[in-house]
């Protein structure tokens, strides 16, 4: 029986002394973390760099990189935000315009068809500028100048955000794991004027031939979407639209897998795209699972976007209160802007530190002294 206990005791004991060295070094890393900031810095490398398809692979962890490397470069947020305001109006332009020139060709008045709803004023539009060829091709043209206008310098803008996220992340230690501070968040920006400008000159041209290939690919899936739902039944037309939201989301990622792999490799948008294939297939579950916890995010900010719009909506039924719906359906609209921009942007970030662990090799490991005494040399 005393051999028995014995036995047991030992593992028992030995279990201990682990936990308690494990729990040692953990306070000494803390330690050394914040003494040292150059110690900071090379493990930052060594732990940054390890590939992240193993099982200590956390998406969370990734996107909350993500996330502050984002909000330590917060101008380039301000500047997506503004980006999108502005392509938004410039493309809103001619279709205000279109309803416009259609009521004055036709004698109708142009309130009167702004109160009708969206579909009915786009179905009225069309109608009546298809029985005018000539109007109907300037209001064609019109459109297309400032779609086209509108994404290239949505594209040249966003060759400087992503430049400027993925040298952010790139020179960031390990910020995501605790204790957060302030100061490493805060030295991880890698924003400057110069710096955006650069980088827009430097990558704008490839950016705006990979945006015109994303183009050419919502042209392909729109254009199969409308063949397959014409005159079809319902059921044909819901398993289409769940179709085509998959396929727009796959494009989506890989459009921004490819900017990341663009900035990263300093190469072409095909080269980019190649790229893209041979880390997807080496590491296409983190890829996944990022995927999916940023779809999560994107889908909660849309509720509460939503929600947000309908509680000013009841507002501006109360009396004497309504003057005040005006300024904050603009902040609200200003908010999710930034919101959502802060998302996408954070979201770049969170695939190029998964790009960055993929394609990079991981350090070399040096080999450990051995504890077996060297055998002495022959006589």
């Amino acid at each position: 029986m005393a051999i028995t206990a014995t036995a047991v005791a030992v593992p028992i004991v030995r279990r201990r002394r682990r936990s308690r060295a494990a729990a040692s070094s953990r306070v000494t890393s803390s330690s050394y973390r914040r003494a040292s900031p150059g110690l900071t810095q090379a493990c930052a490398t060594i732990r940054v760099t390890s590939p992240l398809v193993d099982a200590a692979f956390s998406p969370r962890r990734t996107l909350k990189r993500g996330a502050l490397v984002a909000a330590a470069n917060w101008p380039t947020v301000v500047i997506q935000a503004s980006t999108d305001a502005i392509v938004k109006v410039v493309v809103a332009v001619p279709a205000v315009g279109g309803i416009v020139l259609a009521a004055l060709v036709i004698g109708a008045e142009p309130p009167a068809l702004l109160t009708l709803d969206l579909r009915d004023m786009v179905t009225t539009v069309v109608a009546l500028l298809t029985a005018r060829p000539a109007t109907l091709a300037a209001f064609l043209a019109a459109v297309v100048t400032a779609v086209l206008g509108g994404s290239l310098f949505a594209f040249a803008a966003k060759a400087g955000s992503v430049a400027i996220i993925v040298a952010s992340e790139r020179k960031g230690g390990p910020v995501e794991v605790p204790p957060l501070s302030v100061e490493d968040v805060t030295a991880m920006s890698a924003f400057t004027t110069d710096a955006f400008a650069s980088a827009v000159r430097h990558f704008g041209w490839r950016f705006v031939r990979l945006g015109c290939g994303l183009l050419a690919a919502y042209l392909a899936l729109g254009a199969a979407f409308v063949a397959v739902v014409f005159d079809r039944t319902v059921a044909v037309a819901a398993a289409a639209t769940l179709a085509l939201v998959v396929c727009v989301t796959a494009v989506n990622l890989l459009y921004l897998l490819a900017q990341v792999a663009l900035v990263s490799e300093d190469c072409g948008a095909a080269t980019a795209c190649r790229h893209v294939m041979t880390v997807f297939v080496r590491s296409w579950l983190p890829v996944a699972r990022v995927c999916g916890f940023v779809l999560a995010v994107v889908a909660g900010a849309t509720v509460a976007s939503i929600l947000a719009t309908a509680a000013l909506g009841l507002v501006g039924f109360v009396p004497f209160v309504w003057f005040a719906v005006l300024p904050l359906q603009f902040a609200a609209w200003v908010l999710r802007g930034l919101v959502f921009q802060y998302i996408a942007l954070g979201a770049v970030a969170a695939y190029a530190s998964v790009y960055r662990s993929v394609s990079e090799p991981p350090p070399a490991a040096v080999p450990a002294a051995s504890s077996v005494p060297a055998a002495p040399p022959a006589q």
